[in-house]
């Protein structure tokens, strides 16, 4: 379980600091074709002028705190908004063959919550 818990860390900070760092740098290609709801929601965001940086700055400190062992807990929970809007999107608005990517990246997050369940129980408990 111990080394299931590190890969699967690993595995997802390495999708969050890859998609920030792509952000800030732009060496990510451009993205393919957007459907009209894709495109009205991305002029959306955009014309919010700090939410995508916002997201993608969050994404780089989750990413980071997710590498530090001591910081894991904290990162599932500040990296978890982030994981299911990314699936949320990509349930309602991408293209299926998309899914399953934003789908693994919330079940690594909900795996990680199970793992650090004894971390967050102090805070839910009396």
């Amino acid at each position: 379980m111990k080394i299931t818990v590190i890969v699967i860390r690993v595995l997802l900070a390495a999708m969050y600091l890859f998609a920030s760092i792509s952000y800030f740098l732009n060496f990510m290609p451009k993205a393919p074709e957007m459907t009209a709801a894709q495109t009205t929601f991305m002029t959306g965001l955009m014309a919010s002028v700090y939410l995508f940086p916002l997201i993608k700055i969050t994404e780089l400190i989750g990413g980071i705190l997710l590498l530090i062992n001591r910081t894991a807990p904290l990162a599932t929970i500040i990296i978890f908004p982030v994981t299911l809007n990314i699936f949320l999107y990509t349930a309602f608005l991408a293209q299926p063959k998309d899914l399953p990517m934003s789908a693994v990246m919330l079940l690594f997050n909900l795996f990680l919550f199970y793992a650090y369940r004894a971390k967050y129980l102090p805070v839910v408990s009396k």
